[in-house]
């Protein structure tokens, strides 16, 4: 095998040859810098600032006449942003509504369907999820007059990073009431087979939901084919709507004559909206769901975030993002697993088994290591105790910064660069 030095020469041949090359001038990308964090906070669109200066510029010419006269009008602006939003997780557009944030659409989902009565009373989640995501879920049982040690399962890893489906599917009986999943995980960026855990729920009598924040954006899905009971996530990840841009849920349509667990003016129907009922009568779609009136100003990035998505496609989206991830695995395999370097990946191989984004595992040092990327100008993100997480993003990294990734970290270890940093972490990482 040759050197790593070599293989700069095939992602130079790859960038010549990528059919969504052009996208990267769609974005304002940090000078000097090789971003790979996207599955934290997605890259600006530049188009971005001009739907926020627009939003501006209504609100100052149009004042309040903006929520019917906007050129998105503010009004009916979540139920736009969700018809633009469908066709990227494989949804009708009635089924996905912009929402508050991927938390509050957790409680206004979960709300909905999780009806504690006889011996179903449990909620079945995983250990591994995102620690917030069972905050609420805890808050949810103790809503219902329940024990959360009790009546919150946790279904177990055997590796301590990734699931496996069958031993979610064996927890799945009588007494569970609702289903709570992601979609990937979001430290070892594992993709879940959705529709076999969905097919498996329904047999069992149980509704499932999941948490896409991150695959929202990088991964196709078909939440409706699927039969999926209600899913939701964010727009600042892979969707690059900026940070604490609005959420997004999907209610599959089945499921609109359902009384919300909460309602909020929002969700009630559009065309009565302002007659101001105090009875509440909630719109039949997603759209049934909202709670408190929209951040438009947050929402204004929105619409070039998603043209962009559009215009790329989520299909060819996941193609680049998979040859960039594989050729992220060949050189961690070929050149930075033996000794000295001792890296590993700690996300599964097969296409239709990950994300968007690599667990790289260091034994010792992955902390010093990421301070010592960042050093650098390359930007990933650690998540303890010992992975550095690489999203090359397919609408703006490129394979040759994956290369510069890679002898980064070959270098890190060759010159003992992590050695400069502390061993403690930072509140933020």
């Amino acid at each position: 095998m040759g050197k790593l030095e070599e293989m700069k020469a095939t992602a130079l041949m790859l960038d010549g040859q990528d059919p969504l090359g052009q996208f990267r001038e769609r974005f304002i990308t940090p000078p000097g810098r090789i971003y790979m964090d996207g599955n934290s906070l997605g890259l600006p669109p530049k188009e971005s600032l001009e739907g926020v200066q627009r939003v501006m510029e209504e609100w100052k010419a149009l004042n309040i006449d903006g929520w019917l006269e906007g050129h998105i009008p503010w009004f009916t602006m979540p139920e736009e942003m969700g018809r633009r939003m469908a066709p990227l997780v494989g949804a009708l557009p009635e089924e996905v509504v912009m929402s508050g944030s991927t938390t509050s659409n957790l409680h206004s989902l979960v709300s909905t369907f999780y009806k504690p009565e006889g011996s179903r009373r449990k909620i079945l989640a995983d250990e591994l999820n995102f620690p917030s995501d069972l905050y609420a879920l805890a808050s949810e049982v103790r809503l219902k007059g329940g024990d959360p040690a009790a009546d919150l399962v946790l279904a177990r890893s055997r590796d301590g990073g990734t699931l496996d489906e069958e031993d979610i599917i064996a927890l799945m009986d009588e007494t569970v009431s609702v289903i709570l999943l992601p979609s990937v995980l979001y430290r070892s960026g594992q993709l879940l087979d959705m529709e076999k855990l969905v097919r498996a729920a329904h047999e069992k009598g149980i509704a499932i939901g999941f948490d896409c924040a991150h695959s929202a954006g990088s991964v196709p899905h078909r939440l409706h084919d699927w039969g999926v009971d209600f899913a939701f996530w964010c727009s600042y990840k892979h969707l690059n709507g900026g940070p604490g841009s609005p959420a997004f849920l999907f209610l599959h349509e089945r499921h609109f004559d359902r009384e919300p667990g909460l309602a909020g003016w929002f969700g009630y129907v559009k065309n009565r909206q302002f007659d101001m009922a105090l009875g509440f009568e909630h719109a039949r779609s997603a759209g049934g769901w909202q709670l408190g009136t929209p951040s438009v100003l947050s929402a204004a990035t929105l619409e070039a975030a998603l043209q962009v998505q559009e215009e790329a496609s989520i299909e060819r989206i996941r193609g680049k993002s998979l040859m960039l991830t594989d050729f992220l695995i060949e050189l961690v395999d070929g050149f930075l697993s033996a000794e000295p370097y001792g890296y590993s990946i700690a996300t599964p191989r097969g296409h239709e088994r990950r994300g968007g984004h690599l667990a790289i595992e260091h034994p010792s040092e992955a902390w010093r290591i990421c301070c010592a990327l960042k050093s650098r100008g390359i930007i990933p993100d650690f998540r303890p105790a010992r992975v550095i997480r690489v999203a090359p993003v397919a609408l703006y990294n490129t394979f040759t910064e994956v290369w510069e990734v890679a002898n980064a970290l070959k270098e890190i270890i060759d010159n003992r660069e992590y050695e400069r940093f502390p061993k403690e972490r930072s509140a933020v990482s």
